[in-house]
């Protein structure tokens, strides 16, 4: 059905847009290795290679002949300082404790773990990063998720979390979004944190002002 407001068409198509990117991540995720949203998203917010080192500015560089997976923003080092509502607030009380890191693909469709899984109390309270508008809540894949929409390409995703929120509400960083709920791939008692700039999963360490995640490599060779 066509309306007779554009602008509200627009942002009919958009709803709908964001809806199936959320599907089409999710059941990719499952068919390429553990979801990083799984959807859809903490050095710098990038995307990092499975191996590789992490220079001075926190960008991540693979080894050997690993590539950098795409080429948005964050791949040339965009800092986690430009993103909306910087720094994130952490998605759940208690302390800041990643169980399960960032694992960039080697390819849009290889396994990895595109987002990091927190520790989170059972039926904890799961607040929004940062201030958006929800883009997503329902259930895809066994696991109930919701996705937040920053602004400036910015889009995070939580789960396992059950909530009553609509799409189109407005959220503000700290806001409550829903409860800790179980399924999907993340292990019980922690939170999945995915997060996407431009369409494409990053590292979200950044944004909630953790330091890059070391990786040790050889010292020497021969």
């Amino acid at each position: 059905m066509i309306s007779g407001n554009p602008d509200a068409e627009r942002r009919r198509r958009r709803v709908i847009a964001t809806r199936c990117a959320v599907v089409l991540a999710v059941l990719m995720s499952l068919c390429g290795g553990p979801s990083a949203f799984a959807t859809a998203a903490l050095g710098p917010p990038m995307l990092a290679s499975a191996a590789g080192s992490v220079d001075a500015s926190g960008t991540a560089r693979p080894s050997g002949s690993a590539a950098l997976v795409g080429a948005s923003r964050s791949a040339v080092g965009a800092p986690a300082e430009e993103a909306p509502g910087y720094p994130w607030r952490w998605p759940v009380a208690g302390p800041r404790t990643v169980v399960e890191p960032f694992r960039a693909p080697a390819h849009d469709y290889g396994a990895g773990h595109r987002g990091m899984d927190v520790m989170a109390a059972p039926g904890a309270e799961v607040l929004a990063p940062a201030g958006g508008v929800v883009a997503f809540r329902g259930t895809v894949a066994d696991r109930p998720l919701i996705t937040i929409d920053h602004g400036d390409g910015y889009i995070s995703t939580l789960e396992p979390v059950s909530s009553d929120l609509a799409v189109g509400d407005a959220v503000l960083a700290g806001d409550v979004v829903g409860i800790l709920g179980s399924g999907g791939h993340a292990a019980p008692r922690t939170l999945h944190v995915g997060v996407r700039i431009d369409k494409r999963y990053v590292n979200p360490r950044g944004l909630f002002g953790l330091p890059p995640r070391a990786v040790l490599l050889p010292c020497c060779e021969g």
